[in-house]
């Protein structure tokens, strides 16, 4: 009978640990989403920043061009 209960009771203590792990995780999750929702990552940059990517020129590439430029870059 003292058998069955330390094993009642070791179960209980490590369902208690499991639960406690999984709410703290479901808690630091959804802070780190609240900090990350209000977060503008597509304002326009303050300060000296530049554009990363300038057209060349006025050409009009065509779709074949494009791919080709895809292939040579390997991106």
């Amino acid at each position: 009978m003292k058998n069955m209960l330390k094993v009642f009771i070791g179960t209980l203590r490590l369902f208690l640990l499991f639960a406690g792990c999984t709410i703290l995780f479901y808690y630091g999750i959804m802070w780190i989403n609240q900090e990350y929702e209000n977060y503008r990552r597509y304002d326009e940059p303050e300060g000296t920043a530049v554009k990363a990517f300038q057209p060349f020129g006025d050409e009009d590439h065509g779709w074949f061009s494009r791919l080709l430029l895809f292939y040579q870059n390997g991106e």
